[in-house]
């Protein structure tokens, strides 16, 4: 009987795979789970309505989709793209690398920027694309418009993902910290932000030198 709780795992798999509704399948994964392991049906159902409860504010970014697709219809892409070209100083790289330290900034002041949405796709990949445009003089492929928007979507991974940590009061943090002491271990969330200040500042210095790297790789798309 013991294996039968691990059925909530095997639905999730499988939800996923056939790609059902992803609600639907985890609420059902989670049903699945709880029966099994000997819950009451009413209280498991105090459970998932607690659960949702609490964590209700992750869903809140679905209201700025609209208003992204709204200042988009209304030529955001377009002015941020002519902005870059009266900035011939401004390489692909060098875009990257001030946007990689707004994340950073961003997560020290515990800041979510919620990139890929609302500051990728509409706002720092055109950026990115027109800089490289102007740095090659020439248009640029589909491919290589791809590459561009690849390493956009990667920045901001890296800078979201290693500086999240550096505000003492964000989501992570007091996570870690809950969770280890529930485990027996004595960790503090200033703990936690001090030592994720290291690892921040190595993410730093490498997706830099790695920008100006992809700048000088950009140069040889110009005799291709």
């Amino acid at each position: 009987m013991e294996y039968l709780k691990l059925l909530g795992i095997l639905i999730i798999v499988v939800g996923f795979v056939l790609k059902w509704d992803t609600t639907a399948v985890v609420v059902i994964a989670a049903i699945v789970t709880g029966l099994f392991s000997g819950m009451d049906f009413v209280k498991l159902l105090e459970v998932i309505g607690k659960s949702f409860v609490d964590n209700r504010m992750v869903s809140l970014f679905f209201l700025t989709l609209p208003m992204i697709g709204l200042v988009e219809s209304h030529g955001l892409r377009d002015y941020a793209v002519n902005a870059i070209k009266k900035l011939k100083k401004l390489t692909a790289g060098k875009i990257l690398n001030i946007y990689l330290l707004i994340r950073e900034l961003a997560g020290v002041f515990g800041i979510s920027l919620q990139g890929q949405v609302q500051f990728v796709r509409p706002l720092i990949a055109p950026m990115v694309i027109a800089a490289a445009e102007d740095q090659d003089k020439k248009k640029l492929t589909e491919s290589e418009i791809d590459l561009i928007k690849g390493r956009s979507a990667a920045v901001d991974n890296f800078g979201n993902f290693f500086a999240q940590n550096l505000f003492v009061a964000s989501g992570g943090v007091l996570l870690i910290s809950s969770t280890m002491k529930s485990l027996g271990y004595k960790v503090d969330p200033v703990g936690i932000v001090l030592n994720t200040i290291p690892i921040a500042i190595i993410t730093f210095v490498l997706v830099f030198a790695y920008n100006l790297y992809f700048d000088r790789q950009m140069k040889k798309w110009e005799g291709q």
